[in-house]
This record gives C-alpha cells, structure tokens and sequence, in this order.
C-alpha cells in the first residue's frame, strides 16, 4: 500500500549548498534554518553554535567536515515546499561528502564569496557538480564585506567555469553600504530590517539611482532567455513590455533544468539579508524528483541489461545508500535516497551488492545530527535506517524481488599516510574498532598493514583529514595514539610494454597445479581511466573462457604491490596472447598465481618508475612578500605557473609542487609573510621523480624495513 503522494513530489526539493572554504555555506544554511522556523535561535559558526557544525572538531576550527542532512518547509506562491537540504564542507580534504552529496542531490546552490570570487574549490565542486548532471543556482553572499563585487564574481563564473550566468537580482550598494536587492524579474527593491533579524522585509520601488542600471540587467536577463525559447524570443523582439513574470520564471526554470543557464542572486547571510528570496529561487527553478530523469541501473545478473525506475511510490522500491555514520545512541546510521517506491520502519531491503537481504529497523528524518523517527521514508526523499549488518557507502537497496544495481561513486584515491600506534597495549583493539568504524564512515580513508614492517598505516586526502582522524579516535573511542611522520602515497608505473611466457607448475602427490600464459604487459592507453586494462586476445580455445577471469583477478591483486618499493602501480595494460592448461591440473588459482608470477617478471623487465602525487597551490600573498613565497615555493622542487593580481591589491600565485615538499606548509607561508598569506592546495596528478628523489625514496623504504626487523 503506497504511504506516500506523488501529488506532493512536485513539491519537494532535495538540494545541496556546495562552496570553497569560506564562502558562507554554513551560515546561510542556518539562516534557512532559522526562518523557515525550524530553530529559533541563530547558530553562528564563529561562535560555534552553528546547529550544522555539531561535530566539536567543526565548532573548535569553525569549518563543516561532514555533509549535514535536515528537512525544513518553505511557503512559496501559497504552497508549501519540502526541502531536504545538506550543508557540505568546503576544505578540499573533505571534498568526498560534497562527491557523494551531489550524487543523491536534485539541485544545488553554488555559494560565492563576493570578495574572493571564483576560487580553487569552488572550480572543484562546480566540475563535480556537471559531473552528476546537477542544475544549481549560484548566490554571491558577503555582499557587505570590504571588496565585495557582485558583477566581477558573475564575469568569473562566465570566464573560469565556462557557465552562463543569469543574474536575476542586483545588489544596492556594496561593502558597508549594502542596504538591499533589486529584483530584476518584479523591478522592485526589497530592503530588510535589522530588528526582526532579516525575518521582515519591504518590498518598494527601485531608487532613482539605480533605475537605468536596473533596466540595463534587466535587458541582459531577457536576452539570456530569449535564447533558451523560441517563443520568448518572438516576444522579446517584438514587444518586450509585454513579456509577464510568469513567463520570465517559466523560461528560468526551463533554462536551468536543462543546465544551460545558472540564475544568479546576491545577499549577505551573516547580515540577514537575501536569503527568502534564496529560497524562492530554489522553490521556483531547482527540480523536484518528477523533474529528474528516471533513474537507470542494471540488472545484477546481466551488467548489459539495463533497468529504469520512474520516481513514483507505485513503483519498486529503489534507494542509494551514499553515507554511513556512527552515531552514539542509535549505532549505525546509514543515510539514503529513495528513488521509487517506498519504505517502511521494520521491513527488509535487498543489497545488491552482498545479496543479501537486510532489515531496517527503524526510519529517521535528520535534523543535523539528531533523528526525527518516521514511520516510512517515500519516494524522491533523503532518510536514514538503522539496524542493518553490512551495507557499505555506494550500496543499492531494493525490492529482492525487483533488483537492480545502480552506479555508486568515484572516490578519489589518498594521498597521504602515517603510521600510528595506540599509546598503551590494552587499547590495540580499541584502536582497531575505531579506526574501521571511521574507514566504514569515510571512503578516502584506508587503513593498512604494512606488509614488512607490521605498521599500521591510515592514510587519507590531506594533514588535516588525519588530523581529525586522529582527533576523532581520541575524543570518540577514547585511544591515544603515537604517530609517525607523513608518509606520501607514492605509486610504480612502466614506461615500456615487455611481451613474456609464464608457467606454473607444480607436482605434489595427486593431482598437481598447472598454468601457461603468453602475455603483453605495459602501459596502459593514454584514454583509458580505469586502473587494469585487460584485453583478451586468446584464439581456438587455449586457455578456456572460465580461467580469463582468473587471469585478470591476479594481475589486479599484484598491482597493489609494485616490484620497486611495493607502491602500487597507476595503471597497467595486459594483453592475454596464448597460452595452455592441462586438463586436469589447471584450475582457477592455478592461473590466478600464474598471473602474479607473470606480473612481477614482467614489471621487473618493462623498466619501472617511480611516481609521486604533484599538488596544485593557490596562495594569495601581499605584494611585499612575493619574493620570499616564490623562493620558498623554488626551495621545495615548485613550479610557478601564474601570477595574477585580486581585486583587492595582493597577489594571487599558482603552482604545482611535489606534496613530499609540502607538509607543514601552512606554518612555513604564516612565517614567511607573518601570518598575511593564505593557500589552498589539491592534488592534481602523479608524475614521475627524479633518479635523485627516487634513491631518497627507496633507501628511506628499505631503512624502515631494517629498523622493524
């Protein structure tokens, strides 16, 4: 029996604020908060009492880490809206929750500093964004800051994201003599006040002043459209006063939808102003589930057969788990996204990927980090369960006798790892309860042993992740642990393909282990994404079909293990050319061991490389301190690939350098210019090291294998 409405999905809004660090996510989401009368007090994140920011880590260091769920209700034309809203982090170490948000998410609201503009992680989660097909809006927020500029910020999302900008609204003033908005599409003034904490505002003609410029975006705003609909471009040349508000939001949401144009608005959250017209906006053109295409899968048994589901409760029911948290009074929280059908408490889903059946005891709403029990979560909403054994971030959950297997997420692969220990013997279970509950959590976050030297290595996307991974151990599962110095994540790569014949054999009394393989190993295709590119090209049958499979299993298995330092290797292509079995020896294993024998000669003969992750840095710097950035930047192997000047008078430096050279580098910039620069830095490619670094390298690896034995 359907629980849910579809009448009502066409109300609902499922959507995401996404920015660089800084940029106000936090505080707009809490003004949302506030006047859509879900609290009554406004959190502030300096203060730390943002209802967003619940970790203590996020309040102590005023930044989001984890994406935060809540549900709220908006009045809007004289209906009532549904957002489900989640407030993601900004620090690019963290940039995984914005990944998996997005990929659940309807819309997006991509926030902007009206001071800093365009900068390097807003450029990340845009591309992420157009990643996973997700129309946004953008709002340019810090209007009242020295330096704000909302028309420098809408030409910066013209020239670096490539979008096309629509500007629906205009700012009054700027700086500390930003008063209000204009509306371009009603050509009225809106001004809030101040003693109703921005939960009041009037609406009012435009000022005199701003009249012609008011008209000249409004022309601007009505050409834009003029050339997403051919009716209103008729319109707009032959008699552009008649063109109503209706159709003027009627071509915005078409427009958006369809991801050709992003309307753009402006406020200043921190100063209670433009945030309803912020969520009209998001009411009026981001898309509800109905508006989404039917989600697509395949089927588990056959990953060429595809299966739709149309988002309707009538439907079978289908959901993404994209999150998975510990909570300390109800476990294990797994957070989803139903697509179809619907679910209620107690009842059991299908996971595709144990296929195993799994009873979700309980149903919550999230409010932040507290749970709204509900008796059922319905088609195109975001919820959470509790109860289940094993489902992993990615998951899909389904009706066991409808299944399908829907496309999980791309993690990005760490970067960096350190080798940790607890400080006393009796927490070594703690640590290791602790450290996998964190790793089911995050999926940039890994946890190791070292082969050689029985170390535990947790590595991660950057200082700051491990720092709150350690943090978190201690606050949260009570271990203190010692920890060893930053380890780069460095990977093995061939430079040249080797073609060679490989056998195993092996005899012991009875039946023996037999496996031949001719194989081409080198580098993998300058196109190809993937990790192993694996080729078959046996002929008449040499090598049955049912032991290719094996044959790749091994390859993927030894590529975790290269035969330098045992780094594992970027990428590989192996070609399969002949070989033969024996009709009773040969099995399964027999041609999985095979396969790694075959890797390991053929690695050690293709001439092996070492490569090491190469960071890309953003670092705004007064003038006076220039020199001693780009020489230090020169001292630690960097590449200085642009210089450009903010608008504010300092002076923006991009460069590439090595992340070996780049810990503790935030300490060193603050030294340097005495606490005036700030940077960004995330990682954008591996490249291969120097013979200098890569004796460095190796002989460091071999050092701490001898001190272990």
């Amino acid at each position: 029996m359907a629980l849910g409405s579809d009448n009502l999905l066409k109300f609902t809004r499922n959507l995401g604020i996404m920015a660089h660090i800084d940029a106000g996510k936090t505080t707009t989401s809490e003004r949302i908060l506030y006047y859509t009368g879900l609290t009554h007090k406004i959190g502030e994140v300096h203060d730390g009492a943002a209802t967003m920011d619940w970790m203590a880590q996020e309040q102590e260091r005023g930044i989001t880490i984890t994406s935060a769920a809540t549900t709220a209700n908006w009045k809007y034309l004289g209906e009532t809206y549904k957002i489900n809203l989640i407030d993601t982090p900004g620090h690019v170490d963290f940039t995984v929750e914005v990944e998996r948000s997005l990929r659940i998410l309807d819309g997006a609201v991509a926030t902007f500093c009206a001071v800093g503009g365009v900068e390097p992680q807003s450029e990340t989660v845009w591309r992420q964004a157009d990643k996973y097909k997700v129309p946004r809006i953008g709002y340019v927020n810090k209007m009242d800051r020295s330096g704000a500029n909302f028309f420098e910020v809408v030409h910066q999302i013209k020239g670096v994201l490539g979008a096309n900008p629509c500007p629906i609204q205009i700012p009054i003033g700027a700086e500390e003599k930003f008063r209000g908005i204009i509306d371009l599409i009603r050509m009225k003034a809106l001004y809030w006040h101040d003693e109703t904490m921005g939960a009041d505002y009037s609406v009012e003609e435009i000022p005199i002043e701003y009249v012609s410029e008011a008209n000249e975006w409004r022309d601007k705003m009505l050409e834009t459209l003029a050339e997403i609909d051919e009716k209103f471009m008729e319109k707009y040349f032959d008699s552009p006063s008649t063109i109503t508000e209706e159709e003027i939001h009627a071509v915005l949401r078409k427009g958006t939808l369809l991801m050709e144009i992003n309307p753009v608005i402006c406020g200043s959250s921190f100063k209670n102003k433009g945030v309803q017209p912020l969520l009209d906006a998001a009411c009026a053109y981001l898309p509800s589930p109905v508006d989404t295409d039917a989600i697509e899968g395949v089927s588990p048994d056959d990953s060429e057969k595809k299966v739709i589901r149309h988002p309707s409760t009538s439907e079978p029911f289908c959901a993404l788990a994209f999150k998975i948290a510990t909570d300390p009074y109800v476990g294990r929280l797994c957070f989803f996204r139903v697509y179809s059908g619907e679910l209620e408490a107690g009842s059991y889903v299908y996971n595709t990927r144990s296929g195993k059946k799994e009873r979700i005891s309980r149903l919550f709403q999230m409010h932040s980090n507290k749970q709204n029990p509900k008796e059922f979560i319905g088609c195109g909403d975001i919820g959470a369960g509790v109860g289940f054994k094993d489902i992993r971030t990615g998951d899909t959950l389904c009706d066991e006798d409808h299944p399908l297997v829907l496309e999980s997420m791309d993690f990005p692969e760490p970067v960096i790892g350190i080798a940790v220990e607890p400080k006393t013997q009796k927490d070594l279970d703690k640590l290791g309860l602790g450290l996998s509950k964190l790793a089911e959590e995050d999926p940039t976050f890994t946890v190791r042993t070292d082969e050689e030297t029985g170390q535990t290595i947790i590595s991660g996307m950057g200082e700051l992740h491990l720092e709150i991974i350690i943090d978190r151990l201690r606050r949260e599962f009570k271990v203190e642990c010692n920890q060893g110095r930053p380890q780069v994540s460095y990977k093995e790569s061939i430079t040249k393909q080797v073609e060679l014949r490989e056998v195993y054999k092996k005899q012991t009394g009875g039946r023996g282990k037999f496996a031949d393989i001719i194989v081409k190993v080198g580098p993998a295709d300058a196109d190809f994404e993937g990790e192993l590119q694996f080729v078959d090209e046996v002929k008449g049958g040499n090598i049955p079909k049912e032991y290719i499979p094996s044959i790749q299993k091994g390859f993927q298995r030894a590529m975790k293990n290269g035969v330098l330092a045992g780094y594992s290797l970027e990428k590989l292509k192996v070609v399969v050319v002949d070989g033969s079995f024996h009709p009773v020896d040969s099995d399964q294993l027999s041609f999985e061991i095979c396969a790694v024998q075959a890797f390991k000669s053929a690695c050690e003969k293709a001439s092996p490389v070492l490569k090491e992750p190469i960071m890309r840095i953003e670092i705004i710097t007064p003038e006076e301190s220039m020199g001693d950035v780009i020489g230090d930047l020169n001292k630690r192997r960097g590449q200085v690939e642009g210089m450009d000047t903010s608008r504010t008078g300092a002076r923006i430096v991009k460069a590439h350098a090595p992340l070996s050279e780049m810990f503790g580098y935030v300490t060193a910039l603050r030294t340097i210019t005495s606490g005036r620069a700030t940077s960004t830095m995330s990682f954008s490619r591996y490249e291969e090291v120097s013979s200098s670094v890569a004796r460095a390298v190796l002989t460091e690896v071999k050092g701490r294998v001898d001190l272990i034995k």
